[in-house]
């Protein structure tokens, strides 16, 4: 709500709705531990494979880059989420303070790299100087020729969880390896090893693994890793939904493509899932209420609000702003209490308490009634004021609304309907008319519905979209256009032809491919300041045109398009159509010899005389500035005035002669 109210005064706010549920808008924090193994086929750039490029990083390193780029992501995105990297398998030990030197090691030959914590600036360089400098990659990065038990690991990734994330309602451990049996036929240490992953998902942590083949054979999950990996969702619905069912072995040569596989998999389910309210009555009729929760779907994102930093002491602190209100002619300080609201109204001010302020703005309890139902054609596109809330059912008050909401969605799917609700997001909350859009998996639109292509998949949910509608206070009268030119059919055939040939591929935009170019720029400039790297010399713009593609598509057909338009033009201003220009270019050309240019007599053609009842209603709509010369002169003269003067001056004798009837 602060982004709504920010160009209020200070204070108005408090008075508008009631406190918002911090539940309904929880932040879902999230802690990812990279657990990634080092050994020597992990540190073996992948040979060539079917003539295609071999790669350049070993599949440890390319995961190492993996946790540094997400790493850069969090520190945006998310700067609440916990991330940490722990290797297994290396020579060297170090869990916390504790290294090699300190003899009895609890975890050996396990490497934490970076503990599970918020991502510092000082975090991400380190891991970027890591997997840039090879010395120091090298030199940390060595194989054990020892085994790693499994159970060991698991344990040690537990009492991370345990000691740094232990409230954390997402905690998910990433799992990057290429050896799909670790113990063989050592029976004992698998099983010891399921049950410290029984421990991990009893705790709430989520194992995710992204196996990686090796040249000779494919991994194989069923030989361990079955019994490590569950099919389980997280206990938190707002959660981020596990990534293993989305997740393939991946036998590519190139360790470059490898890294972007993982992130491209990472990053598709890192933003979590907010709703706007819950467990929001929706009655369908007298006595028949289900309960729904509602979602933002798209919503515009901006960059974090800066923060004024104080630097006159030691340590940096954030200085943080306080408004006080005054009296304006003694300029006393006036308490909160002392303040009552008021509005103008034919100059005087109506004064109002907060609780008649309250009770003037109840409408009743939060609710979405539907009133009606009509046809989906009815809904115009312009009739909306605000993005469409998606709603969807919630069993917690009233069991069977999943049931009752999803015969609903199908019916009005199947009648091509739409339903009229009355809706009341909180309380206090203006009242607002909403029409119940439902979507199906392949179109969101009724325009979609037209063009159903069994290849497309919306990525928009299924359910039924909020849509405000407008109210007759908020439309406004668009300005009356008298004079409307219309293109031929030719042209318009010609401009058609265009159209096609610059098509989206489907059909279809799809905003996934578009990122915002001035939002990305802003946080590249912000990360190369904060991380000490060059800076960029120019931003990324997806969203400019292809120029050369444009041309070679449809280049020659916008030429021929312009040579008709001009060719049209042409032929309809020497007929009259712009106002009488031909005229005035004839008697340029029609000049005496001594260079004077001769008077051409202004007169109105029969068919353009117009009457007084004609002429009052353009008075009336201030359109009388619009007529020509001409017809003005013509209808001041009918009426005995004089018809001398400019254009503005015959208007004016024109509303004149009405006023004084």
């Amino acid at each position: 709500m602060a982004e709504d109210n920010k160009w209020r005064p200070p204070g108005e706010e408090d008075d508008e709705e009631e406190e918002v549920d911090e539940a309904a808008y929880k932040t879902v924090k999230d802690a990812v531990l990279f657990v990634v193994e080092v050994s020597q086929s992990m540190l073996t750039v992948p040979p060539l494979i079917d003539g295609k490029k071999a790669g350049t990083d070993s599949p440890t390193s390319a995961a190492l880059k993996c946790a540094y780029a997400l790493m850069q992501q969090r520190i945006i995105s998310n700067p609440n989420d916990m991330m940490g990297l722990l290797l297994y398998g290396t020579e060297k030990s170090k869990f916390n303070d504790e290294d090699d030197s300190s003899g009895n090691l609890a975890y050996p030959h396990c490497y934490l790299l970076n503990d599970l914590d918020i991502p510092a600036a000082e975090d991400v360089k380190a891991l970027k100087n890591l997997v840039e400098d090879e010395d120091e990659f090298n030199e940390l990065i060595v194989p054990s020729d020892e085994k790693v038990a499994m159970a060991n690991v698991l344990f040690c990734a537990n009492q991370i969880f345990t000691t740094k994330a232990p409230n954390f309602s997402s905690r998910r451990l990433f799992i990057v390896t290429n050896e799909d049996d670790p113990h063989g036929d050592d029976k004992t240490a698998k099983s010891s090893a399921a049950v410290r992953a029984k421990d991990l998902y009893d705790l709430g942590v989520i194992i995710e693994l992204f196996p990686i083949s090796k040249p000779d054979r494919e991994f194989d999950k069923r030989k361990f890793y079955d019994d490590i990996v569950y099919n389980q969702l997280p206990t938190d619905p707002e959660a981020p939904a596990p990534l293993s069912a989305a997740t393939k072995p991946s036998s590519t040569s190139d360790g470059i493509s490898l890294l972007s596989s993982l992130l491209s998999n990472i990053n598709s389910k890192a933003v979590a899932r907010r709703a706007l309210f819950s467990n929001l009555p929706l009655e369908l009729g007298p006595g028949l209420q289900i309960s729904v929760k509602g979602f933002i779907i798209i919503k515009r994102q901006e960059p974090k609000r800066s923060c004024y930093v104080y630097l006159a002491d030691e340590k940096a602190q954030i200085a943080s702003g306080v408004t006080t209100q005054m009296a304006e002619e003694s300029a006393r300080t006036v308490q909160k209490v002392e303040i009552k609201k008021a509005y103008k109204f034919g100059g005087a001010q109506i004064l109002f308490s907060p609780e008649e302020i309250s009770e003037l703005r109840n409408f009743g309890d939060p609710i979405i009634r539907i009133i009606g139902f009509k046809p989906m054609s009815m809904l115009p596109v312009w009739a909306n004021l605000k993005p469409a809330t998606f709603i969807y059912p919630s069993e917690e008050n009233f069991v069977g609304s999943t049931r009752v909401f999803s015969a609903l969605w199908q019916k009005l799917l199947s009648s091509k309907k739409i339903g009229i609700a009355w809706f009341i997001a909180r309380k206090n909350a203006a009242p607002v008319l909403a029409a119940l859009y439902p979507s199906s998996s392949s179109t969101t639109t009724a325009a979609d519905e037209e063009t159903n292509s069994p290849d497309y998949q919306s990525n928009m949910p299924q359910g039924l979209y909020l849509i405000p509608l407008p109210y007759a206070d908020d439309i406004r009268q668009n300005p009356e256009t008298t004079h409307v030119i219309r293109a031929p059919n030719s042209l318009t055939d010609r401009m058609r032809t265009v159209i096609g040939q610059l098509q989206l591929p489907k059909a279809r935009f799809d905003p996934a491919k578009y990122p915002n170019p001035a939002l990305q720029w802003h946080y590249r400039i912000l990360q190369a300041m904060a991380l000490e790297e060059d800076l960029p010399e120019r931003a990324e713009d997806k969203t400019v045109p292809r120029y050369k593609a444009i041309d070679k598509r449809a280049g020659e057909y916008v030429l021929d398009w312009g040579r008709e338009l001009e060719e049209l033009h042409r032929a309809w201003v020497k007929e009259g159509g712009a106002g009488g220009t031909a005229g005035k270019r004839g008697a340029d050309d029609d000049d005496e010899g001594d260079g004077k240019r001769k008077k051409v007599k202004v007169e109105a053609k029969e068919e353009e005389v117009i009457d007084d009842k004609e002429m009052r209603k353009m008075v009336d709509r201030g359109t009388v500035g619009k007529l020509k010369v001409g017809v003005l002169k013509a209808w001041v003269l009918g009426k005995g005035m004089d018809g001398k003067g400019k254009k503005d001056e015959l208007v004016e004798r024109v509303e004149e002669w009405f006023e004084r009837m």
